[in-house]
């Protein structure tokens, strides 16, 4: 989804006092409304200032402690990457690296949440080409800091999702989602499955504005898994 993942610039600003209206025009931004069926609610926030020169500063926020991450010190996801066009402008391809605060990778959400708790390098690719529509994700969870107990653990997890469809009409698309939740290790810890999740989705979208339903199963056996619901996932997104 083109206008889903696009992050944010805003710092470019803040460091460059009496910047101009044409300037200021270089910035666009984005907001996502996200609820599924492990994480609870999400949004997520960002812009992108164009350097001009073909490249975009980009920065973005997620707030996950309004979902489950309520339960892991509030935790908050913040980070800086930078965006560029491909294929003639089909793709837009976004390498970020951001920071975690909280509790869930520095103690297994069993300490106090802190500053720095982990570090996210991740990957975002989105494809717009003549109907065609589509995005990968890709984000690994390590963390920074070790507050755990001597009998705790501290986490690392691996995220990732691919989706593609194809739009009809002026306002409607349709296509498949897929998605992987990975507990990937930890210092006292051995890799589980999250979530496989799978389905269609479909959209309702007019120029800046949107919404999407996507839904379907969870692959992973429930008796070996952290994840036992279905596959649901709500999101309302608008660019400016």
């Amino acid at each position: 989804m083109k206008n889903l993942r696009l992050l944010c610039g805003v710092a470019a600003l803040a460091l460059a006092p009496g910047v101009s209206h044409a300037d200021e025009d270089r910035l666009s931004g984005s907001m996502s409304f996200n609820h599924d069926a492990f994480f609870g609610t999400n949004p997520f926030f960002g812009m992108a200032y164009d350097m001009g020169n073909g490249n975009d500063l980009t920065f973005y926020g997620i707030s996950w402690g309004t979902g489950a991450g309520s339960e892991w010190g509030q935790w908050t996801e913040f980070g800086i990457g930078m965006g560029f066009e491909a294929m003639d402008g089909a793709l837009y391809v976004n390498p970020q690296l951001g920071f975690t605060s909280g509790s869930l990778l520095s103690s297994g959400a069993a300490g106090e949440g802190v500053v720095g708790d982990g570090i996210v390098p991740n990957l975002t690719v989105n494809l717009d080409d003549n109907g065609w529509e589509g995005q990968l994700y890709a984000g690994w969870y390590k963390n920074l800091q070790d507050t755990a107990e001597d009998d705790g653990t501290t986490l690392e997890y691996i995220h990732y999702w691919l989706n593609g469809g194809r739009q009809f009409g002026d306002y409607f698309s349709a296509g498949v989602h897929f998605e992987e939740l990975r507990l990937s290790g930890g210092s006292n810890v051995d890799s589980q499955d999250g979530y496989q999740w799978l389905g269609p989705y479909i959209q309702v979208a007019k120029d800046n504005v949107g919404l999407r339903f996507s839904f379907g199963t969870d692959l992973t056996d429930d008796s070996d898994s952290f994840s036992q619901n279905d596959f649901y996932k709500l999101q309302f997104f608008y660019s400016f």
